[in-house]
């Protein structure tokens, strides 16, 4: 379930990051309605993407990078 999830997500998140830097780069040739509904909701997507991709992932987060280094006897 979990593979399933982050098999879909991560691409999407992919396209999300792409949008944004295209939209951000073409924002004064874009008509502003454009740019608002693309840029704006893409980037509520792409926040909540990330948000999911780190619930999926914190399991793995945890142990590589929060854990503490081991006491030197």
């Amino acid at each position: 379930m979990k593979n399933t999830a982050l098999r879909i997500l991560n691409p999407f998140i992919g396209l999300l990051v792409f949008s944004q830097a295209g939209t951000g780069l073409l924002a004064d040739k874009l008509p502003a309605r454009v740019f608002e509904t693309v840029h704006e909701g893409g980037g509520i997507l792409l926040v909540t993407g990330i948000a999911l991709h780190v619930i999926l992932n914190f399991g793995w987060i945890k142990n590589n990078l929060l854990k503490r280094p081991a006491a030197k006897a």
